[in-house]
């Protein structure tokens, strides 16, 4: 695999702060803490891939059978929410 270009690192670090920054106006988690949970471009895939699921025009019947059948795309982003959210229990 090459190497990226300063430039290409700087750029990469601008689009994961503006994904961040977006994100966190969306939900309670700060951009820092968007940042923190969904390092990689992966991760944010999968992230997004479950916000898309939850926040369709399915009824939750459809919405559930759709994250069963893609619960190995989406799986590490709700481990990752879940841990944040739900810290002692």
């Amino acid at each position: 695999m090459a190497k990226r270009s300063a430039i290409g690192k700087l750029a990469s670090a601008k689009t994961k702060r503006k994904f961040a920054d977006e994100l966190s106006s969306h939900t309670s988690l700060t951009a820092d803490e968007v940042s923190d949970l969904f390092p990689t471009k992966s991760d944010r895939e999968e992230l997004l891939e479950l916000i898309k699921i939850v926040n369709s025009d399915a009824d939750d019947k459809d919405k559930k059978a759709e994250l069963t059948a893609k619960i190995g795309k989406v799986g590490s982003a709700v481990m990752k929410i879940v841990r944040k959210f739900a810290t002692g229990v």
